[in-house]
């Protein structure tokens, strides 16, 4: 991208400053334009893939919420495929969260085992409970557990409540039991968003799953081909800064401004660009640098 914007730039500069070299074609605005586009929709489709490469080097933290007992610690024994959390019978079972990395269908997730959501006298209880909700508000995805065997309650109602406006996944979990839960009322309160339903003990609908998250984020697996990913924080806003640039420069062309104008915005794109990949690096840059940190002068 910084070698095309630099052939753009030292097109019109040659235009500039040997106007007599005949054989060299004016740059017109409708070139630079075309150029200036083409390098804009690369910057753009970085971009795009920005939060995805953020995801791959970081992975999703992705929280099961739910009410206690409706299987959140299978869940999370079944996707992590090893006996991390405990399970049992009892409700309020799980006190603390539970973190662990597992890999579904290409797609990371950091997998958060929450205390079960709900009004409790317990103190250490709840103190799990409040530390749930704090995870909560900081999750890329949510798995929300229902109970196939129990009618709605108030608590999942708020939890619903809570996931509005999040990226969720509704599970409705121990089919292998009689129902009692109200699909219908269900996918109403979802809004739209997935409902996957499972047995857990039986291992199924856990296929089904794995697809709506890989789905909830790339739209299917993943292809961990030759893709270029830009995750760097600092490296994603000079991205940002690189793209005004040039949308200053198109203003610029659509206003048949100067070309020599112009190519200041181009110039400007270029540079950021430059600071990404190392190939350039402003004064106050380099002097940050040394001063922040111990390098080598």
């Amino acid at each position: 991208m910084r070698q095309e914007l630099l052939e753009t730039v030292a097109h019109v500069e040659v235009n500039i400053d040997y106007p007599e070299y005949d054989d060299v074609e004016e740059m017109s605005h409708e070139m630079m334009q075309k150029k200036t586009k083409q390098v804009r929709a690369k910057i753009e489709d970085l971009l795009q893939v920005a939060k995805q490469g953020k995801i791959l080097r970081e992975g999703i933290g992705t929280a099961i919420i739910g009410r206690p007992n409706v299987g959140k610690s299978s869940l999370m024994n079944t996707l992590v495929q090893e006996n991390k959390a405990i399970v049992t019978e009892i409700p309020g079972t799980t006190r603390d969260i539970i973190e662990e990395y597992v890999n579904v269908r290409g797609v990371p997730l950091r997998l958060v085992d929450t205390a079960g959501i709900r009004d409790t006298e317990d103190i250490v209880e709840k103190i799990g409970v409040e530390r749930s909700r704090q995870v909560l508000k900081e999750s890329d995805l949510i798995l929300f557990v229902l109970n196939f065997n129990e009618a709605l309650t108030d608590e999942d109602i708020k939890l619903f409540e809570a996931v509005q406006g999040l990226e969720y996944i509704v599970i409705i979990n121990k089919t292998d039991l009689e129902q009692k839960l109200d699909l219908e009322k269900v996918r109403k309160l979802a809004n739209n968003r997935p409902v996957v339903t499972t047995s857990l003990i039986e291992e199924e609908g856990v296929n089904e799953l794995e697809s709506a998250i890989a789905q909830s984020f790339f739209e299917g697996d993943i292809d961990m081909g030759d893709l270029t990913y830009v995750s760097n924080v600092r490296h994603i806003q000079l991205l940002k800064q690189a793209a005004q640039a040039l949308d200053d420069a198109m203003i610029g062309l659509e206003s048949e401004m100067p070309l020599d104008i112009v190519q200041i915005d181009v110039t400007r794109s270029w540079e950021f660009l430059g600071e990404i990949i190392g190939d350039t690096a402003s004064d106050s840059l380099i002097d940050q640098l040394f001063s922040q940190f111990c390098l080598g002068k």
